[in-house]
Parts: structure tokens; C-alpha cells; sequence
């Protein structure tokens, strides 16, 4: 008991911040997020909601923004987790309050963060799901056989165009809608990109989606523009920057078209399996964080689990002693194959030569 008295603002709360209301306090911090931590309105949106929901939940409990403690936050978890709530939404709703909270005690509105020392629901054990290389390779192969065909419009240069940058440059979908024209330095094989928090970086960009964007903006996009003035990379039948919503239908039903209606692909996965296959092909770290785009490295490693689990499937399935080859009946202890870079063989007994990099899987 004495830990939550510890930090217990109530008493501050009502002397220093008397008729603040949590309609109030809401605006100025939304103000702060889009001002001077320069985040987008998506952005400030998502972050509002998750903090008037914890603020109708204080008001059940006659508390208020400012009074919260650390029970009360604690209690809003449990409340989620009753209500069916996901572990990864739990903890990014406790992000964001650890983000407010931490507002609140640098401007001296509170004197203790009522989120300190909370653990966060258990929810970045939670691998990213990605395509196989051969998923992502089937659908890029569609999208060219139709934008290739002779009689191609420009609808069909533009998806492949989609396609193939959100897979080469593991963009996020809000990235990809926010390009312009201007932003491309195809020469250079390379695109400017914003980020969360309007964060500016440049990705490289693979043979075939330098090849599938110079297509797009000479005869596609022209036909889209019909002479428009318009900034926006790609566009709409109506000549009008496409939107996000319009980005994830037409990823699904690509995918749909190879991988059956039954897996729901999005945009996102895309990202992700750029950043896995990257991994599983040897790619640092820190690299794969620049081209994503993390301000964590933490958020990166990640992958690590998923280029884990690979291994772990690589090894069951090939190694003398692994569980599936012992139980087909292909293992053969008194003649064990030599392993791969053992400096007693010579190279020429490995048919397999170093992992091609996540480039040549692009090329």
C-alpha cells in the first residue's frame, strides 16, 4: 500500500490544476504530439482515443486524468484484458500513457508517473507474420505478367508499382500514400520517405522496383493525372492521391488471387517480410532498423526471433541428426555430410553457395 500512495497525485492534482477538466487537458497534449513532437493526425488521433477511453474509465471510478494511480492504471489493464482485449493493443495503449504521464511531469503538473515500473502486457513475443519468399515472388510475378502485357493500363503499372516498393523498401502504408513524384531519385535507385513523426530517411530500392516505378510515372501515371497538377506518386482513376484504405484492398486481393482467399495479406506483411527475409539473408541489424525506419533498434530485433525460427526449421529438416530426417528414414550417422564452410572439404562438394541477399531476392 505504501508503493501506491508513493504515487498517489491526488493531492497535487487538485491544488496546482483546479478546473482543468480531461476534455482540456486532452487538447493541450494533443497539440503538443502534433506541434512539437511533429507527429501526423493519425498519429494524434490514435492516441487521443486510447486516452479518452482511459478517461471514461476514470470517470466510472470518480477519478480523473490528473488523480490517476498507479491501481487505477493497473485496474484499466485488467479491465482490458476481461473485455477480450489483445496483448499488443493492451501495451500500446499503456505506451501511450506512459507518453502522457511523462508530459505531464516535465510540465510540473504532477510530482510522481503513476505508469513507473508498470510491466507491459505480454505482447512482443508476438512474431510478425510474413509471406515465404516464394508467396511474395508469386504475387510480384503476377502483378508483372499483367502490367507487362501489351495491352497493360495504367492501373495495372501502377499496383505493380505498389508492389514492388512496398516489398523493396518495406514502406508503411501511410510511407507509400505520402510519396510524391519529386521524392524519386530513380537514376540513384533510391526514394525519400517520411516517417512517423514526419522523420525523413532514404531507401534503396531494387532492380525491379526501379524498373516497375520508371513503367509507372511514363505511362501510367500520365493517364492517371489527364494533365492535372498533382504531387501525389500514385493515383486514383480520378487522378486524386490514392488513399490507405484503397492500398490494403488492392494487396488483398493481389494476394488473394495467388494465396487463395483464406490469408488475409496486408501492406504491412509486406513490410514485414521484407525485414525477414533481409534477416534470414544475413542482413544486420542496424541496417534493417535504417531501412525501416525504427527509432528503436529494440522494435528491429524482432526479427532476429523470426530469422530464429527459420534456422530452427532449416535444422530439423536437413541436419543428420534433425527430428524430421531421422523420422523419414534419411539420416545416415556412419556417413555423415560434411557441413557447410568446414575447411576439410573443399567447395566444390557444396552445391549451395553463399545466401543470396535480400537484393538478389528483390532482382
Amino acid at each position: 500500500m505504501a508503493a501506491c500512495r508513493f504515487f498517489d497525485n491526488r493531492g497535487v492534482a487538485r491544488a496546482r490544476n483546479a478546473g482543468l477538466g480531461n476534455s482540456t487537458l486532452l487538447r493541450e497534449y494533443v497539440t503538443y504530439l502534433r506541434v512539437e513532437k511533429g507527429l501526423r493526425p493519425l498519429s494524434c488521433e490514435a492516441y487521443e482515443s486510447d486516452l479518452l477511453q482511459f478517461a471514461e474509465y476514470l470517470e466510472k471510478q470518480s477519478s480523473t486524468l490528473l488523480e490517476a494511480t498507479q491501481v487505477l492504471i493497473t485496474g484499466f489493464l485488467e479491465h482490458l484484458a476481461k473485455h477480450s482485449v489483445e496483448s499488443r493493443s493492451a501495451a500500446r495503449k499503456l505506451s501511450c500513457l506512459r507518453g502522457f504521464y511523462r508530459w505531464l511531469l516535465i510540465d510540473k503538473r504532477i510530482h510522481r508517473d503513476p505508469t513507473l515500473n508498470l510491466e507491459s502486457p505480454a505482447t512482443w513475443k508476438v512474431l510478425p507474420k510474413s509471406l515465404a519468399v516464394t508467396e511474395v515472388n508469386s504475387m510480384l510475378e503476377r502483378a508483372a505478367v499483367a502490367a507487362d502485357h501489351p495491352q497493360a493500363d495504367a492501373i495495372a503499372l501502377r499496383d505493380r508499382a505498389i508492389l514492388e516498393l512496398l516489398y523493396a523498401a518495406g514502406l508503411r502504408v501511410s510511407e507509400l500514400t505520402g510519396l510524391n513524384v519529386a521524392d524519386l531519385s530513380l537514376d540513384a535507385g533510391r526514394a525519400l520517405v517520411r516517417g512517423k513523426g514526419d522523420k525523413e530517411r532514404i531507401v534503396p530500392l531494387g532492380r525491379r522496383a526501379v524498373e516497375a516505378l520508371d513503367e509507372y510515372t511514363k505511362r501510367g501515371r500520365p493517364a492517371l493525372a489527364r494533365g492535372r497538377m498533382q504531387r501525389a506518386l500514385f493515383l486514383s482513376v480520378r487522378g486524386r492521391a490514392l488513399t490507405r484504405q484503397w492500398v490494403w484492398e488492392m494487396v488483398r486481393a493481389a494476394a488473394g488471387s495467388v494465396n487463395g482467399p483464406t490469408r488475409k495479406v496486408s501492406p504491412h506483411m509486406l513490410r514485414h517480410s521484407c525485414a525477414t527475409h533481409m534477416v534470414e539473408h544475413g542482413a544486420d541489424l542496424r541496417s534493417v532498423q535504417r531501412l525501416l525506419g525504427h527509432a528503436d533498434i529494440a522494435t528491429t530485433q524482432v526479427y532476429t526471433h523470426v530469422a530464429m525460427e527459420h534456422l530452427k526449421r532449416v535444422h530439423r529438416d536437413h541436419h543428420p541428426r534433425g527430428k524430421r530426417r531421422q523420422e523419414t528414414g534419411n539420416s545416415h550417422p556412419s556417413e555423415p555430410r560434411p557441413l557447410a564452410g568446414d575447411p576439410d572439404e573443399g567447395q566444390e562438394t557444396m552445391n549451395s553457395g553463399p545466401p543470396e541477399t535480400a537484393a538478389a531476392v528483390q532482382q
